[in-house]
């Protein structure tokens, strides 16, 4: 089922709709980018999104670093304290947070959690607690729902917690979505007790995306809607800053053959998703689309395997320490 990525645009497209007004929209997009952003097409993007999934491994190399990885990591957390502080910012439907939550649950088996919940789409918070309702053995949970956007959270816990530190806190491919990512990431580290752990996803500056997003960040990247940011930027950050952390590499991979078919939807849907523009095949300049193409197809994006073009999907993980 969809992640976090569908409900963070489609919550962006709201709040500029909310914050400019809906005349001036078109103006916003124009302005920002020469071409029209794929979230401007939500079912399109919807729909690119549901083909990458199909077609890529992320989430089965996050559930392997959830179920092999991640335990270990949460078995240092939490001081002997009998109630754990834990806090998802990006959190979607629930899906993966009810997962480490269960990680959580076989480490420490005793212990209490007090879990926040941070996620602008109200759609998405009814989906989790639809999850919560219909999911057994939770009741050594107690869940706070914040329907905020994670700058909206930061505001609201400096009045209401400027005091209370948490033992856990995850952001899962959300980073992309905030203005200043180095400053979100800043807070919220700023929250964790002295054993605590912050868990970033993002993909890999090592993947394909990286290398897309390096060489053609002016052309493709509307920072308006979205950050070009990968797991290298925030290493970059921490290291200028001292932060310890450790730093994981997810192995995933994404067909993208039908790409390189002229006219193909597949492919077209696909290039779509990688560019973030709608209709890029059709729309793109000659000469981006050929470097588009001729930089997805090189060895520093993709291999070639039995006569299939697979993407470099990797994602990296960062567990910050305080």
């Amino acid at each position: 089922m969809p992640s976090r990525y569908a409900c963070f645009i489609a919550n962006f497209i709201v709040s500029i709709i909310i914050e400019i007004g809906l005349p001036r929209i078109t103006y916003y997009f124009l302005i920002s980018s020469p071409f029209r952003s794929l979230v401007e097409d939500y079912p399109r993007y919807l729909k690119s999104f549901e083909l990458f999934l199909e077609r890529s491994s992320e989430h089965q190399c996050m559930q392997d670093f959830i179920h092999n990885t991640l335990p270990d990591i949460l078995a240092s957390i939490g001081g002997g304290r009998s109630v754990f502080n834990v806090m998802g910012v990006g959190s979607g439907a629930g899906e993966i947070d009810l997962e480490m939550l269960a990680q959580l649950h076989l480490k420490h088996p005793h212990v209490k959690v007090d879990n926040e919940v941070v996620e602008p789409s109200n759609d998405m918070l009814h989906k989790y607690k639809v999850r919560v309702s219909t999911t057994p053995d939770l009741d050594h949970i107690n869940f706070e729902w914040n329907k905020m956007t994670a700058s909206e959270f930061e505001k609201h816990w400096q009045q209401k917690n400027p005091g209370e530190k948490m033992d856990f806190i995850h952001m899962i491919q959300m980073l992309y979505y905030v203005t200043d990512p180095e400053a979100t990431v800043s807070f919220f580290r700023s929250l964790l007790h002295k054993d605590g752990k912050l868990l970033i996803i993002l993909v890999s500056g090592e993947s394909g995306w990286g290398k897309l997003w390096t060489t053609f960040k002016k052309q493709l990247c509307n920072t308006e809607i979205s950050q070009c940011v990968t797991t290298g930027d925030i290493k970059t950050f921490l290291d200028t800053e001292g932060i310890p952390y450790r730093n994981y590499e997810l192995l995933s991979q994404m067909d993208i053959t039908e790409c390189f078919t002229e006219g193909d939807q597949v492919g077209e849907l696909l290039l779509d998703f990688l560019t973030e523009v709608i209709k890029f095949s059709k729309n793109a300049p000659e000469d981006l689309k050929k470097g588009v193409l001729d930089l997805l197809r090189h060895p520093d994006c993709s291999k070639e395997v039995n006569g299939r073009i697979i993407f470099n999907n990797n994602l990296g993980v960062l567990v910050v320490e305080p």
